[in-house]
């Protein structure tokens, strides 16, 4: 045994370190300071800086600006650049991280290797990176010495608490590969429930946004990429959202987008401009609608099917997993299985017929106002007419939307 005081005060020092925690202290340092992290990346880097969702007080951006660069050495300009172009080219082979195309074991393992490559990709620097900070202290600190913050982290650490601050450290700098560049990135785009048929395979995690900031409701945000809460639904809980009220109320935040909220008014007794209008603002909430009704006719279907065509019942059955996918996204045995379906249930037919043609809507935009009206009236015409309760129910939400 040495007993040596130096020697003493060295062991003594690795062993507890200057604070002397306890483990479940050093466990609650891990967590806040992690916490802290995935707070800077959603409410800086993504809402604030990747879309310009939000103003942060110039005290709270810098914050956390130096934050991310002391906890994970990420400049804002690449990250920003890099997230705006996986919005631009979502699921081809130009987006930096999607797992459609390079595979989830891929993403969810090396993500941060996948977020590095990019960073070398002068045209995406170029292109994607406008508008971010390029002050001195981002020039002659931030990036240029961006694995500095890292190294003062893990003396910070190794100081506060001795040789297991150098656990603490190693799970600050995984956390963000983790969470961020292979969940968010990967599973997010792999697993989960859709609120919205957004033009990606973007999904909602689980309704409750807190482990990772309110990321966790990926596909509420590339629906409504610019808006500032990412919660949609009531039973939704989008943590980012609830510290950017906090800051809102002190005056060190401006909220400039969210995603729209539909309101429901009495029934317009014409389809007008202002119908259209409204129809084009919430086209989300109201495919989702129809998604609904559409779901509610196939069970209906099967029902009345299965007591006197119980073959014909179970083929519509098989369909509902996919008979959603907009015709883009059907295959050749969808497209045949639906013919089949088609010859058995009108209700259905005249569903998917009719979605179609009402996704024109908006998607034509060669189309003057006047032209895309007189199409909607007669779609709805022809919905309310339809015999289908679904159809009906659909041109009944359109003429009660408020427009926004």
């Amino acid at each position: 045994m040495i007993n040596h005081p130096v020697i003493q005060t060295v062991l003594g020092f690795l062993d507890t370190g200057l604070l002397g925690f306890s483990g479940w202290q050093i466990l609650a340092y891990t967590l806040i300071t992690t916490h802290i992290t995935i707070a800077g990346v959603t409410i800086y880097l993504h809402r604030s800086q990747a879309h310009r969702a939000l103003d942060l007080h110039p005290v709270i951006a810098h914050f956390f600006r130096m934050w991310l660069w002391l906890t994970t050495g990420m400049i804002t300009k690449e990250w920003a650049a890099i997230h705006r172009k996986h919005h631009a080219k979502c699921e081809t082979v130009e987006d930096p991280h999607s797992p459609q195309t390079r595979g989830i074991r891929k993403v969810l393992l090396e993500g941060a290797e996948l977020y590095r490559d990019e960073t070398k990709n002068r045209e995406t620097m170029a292109r994607y990176g406008h508008g971010l900070p390029d002050d001195w202290i981002e020039r002659n600190l931030y990036t240029r010495y961006s694995a500095w913050g890292i190294y003062v982290t893990l003396i910070i650490d190794v100081l506060l608490f001795g040789a297991i601050g150098l656990t603490v450290f190693a799970v600050q700098m995984i956390w963000i590969p983790v969470t961020a560049a292979g969940i968010i990135n990967g599973l997010g785009h792999f697993t989960g429930y859709r609120n919205f048929n957004s033009p990606d395979a973007s999904r909602n995690l689980v309704p409750w946004g807190i482990l990772i900031g309110g990321e966790e409701l990926h596909n509420n945000h590339h629906t409504f990429a610019t808006s500032a809460r990412l919660s949609n639904r009531w039973y939704e809980f989008d943590i980012g959202w609830m510290y950017i009220c906090i800051l809102r109320s002190m005056g060190l935040a401006t909220v400039r987008k969210v995603a729209p909220v539909p309101k429901l008014a009495k029934p317009r007794a014409t389809v007008d401009l202002h119908t259209l209008q409204a129809v084009i603002a919430h086209r989300y909430d109201l495919m989702a609608a129809y998604g609904r009704s559409l779901a509610k006719t196939c069970t209906d279907e099967i029902a009345r099917l299965r007591a006197v065509q119980p073959a014909d019942a179970s083929l519509i059955s098989s369909a509902q997993p996919w008979m959603h996918l907009d015709s883009n996204d059907l295959t050749d045995h969808h497209r045949k299985t639906l013919g089949e379906i088609f010859a058995v249930s009108d209700p259905l037919k005249k569903l998917i017929e009719m979605r179609a043609e009402l996704v024109g809507t908006w998607e034509r935009t060669n189309l003057s106002p006047d032209q895309l009206l007189l199409d909607l009236q007669d779609w709805c015409a022809r919905a309310e007419s339809s015999g289908v309760k679904a159809l009906q129910d659909v041109a009944l939400r359109m003429r009660r939307y408020v427009p926004a």
